[in-house]
């Protein structure tokens, strides 16, 4: 969208990863993001208030659950353990663990934790989501709504119990200025021996506390797919992190169709008077 010329009087509707500034004025009606984040949107010149933004998902959350998953039944057959044996020429018999039974705390419930929680759960995995604010029943004193695919839902403050008993910490959340740093210090100190596995924005990971927390031996393991600064450099220190795969932000790529899709829908929401499902609330920042 570099090439775009400057606006003219006429209303802008726009397709793209980027809005330049030279764009982003009261002609913009609808601006929709090829990818699911929209952080970096809304993060530079403001946003002009009126304009719709909606976002691709597509089949992200199908492709972001199988990663997860994935990761989860490797560790669980000892697949990296196996892998470095045999770069050592080395043979040694390893147990293998069942995920059925054991609790995965997932951070984020939208499309993506949701989609996560639902596969987890048909593999037999208790699922504990983790919302930034939960909705109760109708009836006064009626208890919480759980989305499916999550066997419980907690609050954000109530999380330490749960980071103590969990064997995977899944976070799918996005970048805002609540989420930001979220897992910490803190939250590290909680866990007690799980893997953690981030599929959703890096800067929302303190990566100090994390090294702590995998060289004390409270984070098992480390699964990244995203980091605060992308792509990290070959000297970037967190090549040096312990016991840490980083996957170079491909769980959940986007493909032509899946834009072409969404924004078809999208298309058919406004122009029969409808708030399309994928519209991204500019004041949260999802």
């Amino acid at each position: 969208m570099t090439d775009v010329p400057p606006p003219s009087d006429a209303p802008l509707l726009c397709v793209g990863d980027t809005l330049p500034d030279a764009l982003r004025t009261d002609r913009l009606l609808w601006f929709h993001s090829v990818n699911a984040g929209t952080d970096p949107l809304l993060a530079g010149a403001t946003w002009p208030a009126p304009a719709l933004l909606t976002r691709t998902v597509g089949r992200m959350g199908e492709r972001i659950a199988q990663y997860v998953l994935g990761w989860m039944l490797a560790e669980a057959q000892s697949v990296p353990e196996f892998t470095e044996q045999y770069a050592r020429a080395h043979w040694e018999r390893l147990p293998s663990e069942l995920v059925a039974g054991q609790t995965a705390l997932v951070y984020g419930t939208g499309r993506i934790g949701a989609a996560t929680g639902r596969l987890l759960a048909a593999c037999g995995v208790r699922t504990v989501g983790v919302a930034r604010t939960t909705r109760y029943g109708p009836a006064p004193g009626t208890d919480r709504v759980v989305p499916p695919g999550f066997d419980r839902l907690i609050g954000a403050a109530e999380d330490t119990a749960v980071l103590g008993e969990a064997r995977w910490v899944i976070s799918t959340l996005p970048l805002t200025a609540a989420t930001e740093g979220f897992f910490g210090a803190s939250r590290f100190a909680a866990v007690r021996g799980a893997t953690f596995v981030n599929v959703g924005r890096g800067a929302t990971v303190d990566l100090g506390a994390l090294e702590t927390a995998l060289r004390d031996g409270r984070v098992r393991r480390a699964v990244l797919d995203v980091l605060p600064a992308e792509p990290a450099a070959p000297e970037d220190p967190v090549w040096q992190l312990p016991r840490t795969v980083i996957t170079s932000h491909s769980a959940g790529i986007t493909t032509d169709e899946d834009i072409a899709v969404d924004f078809a829908a999208c298309w058919e929401d406004v122009t029969t008077g409808r708030r399309p499902g994928l519209t991204v609330d500019t004041g949260r920042g999802y």
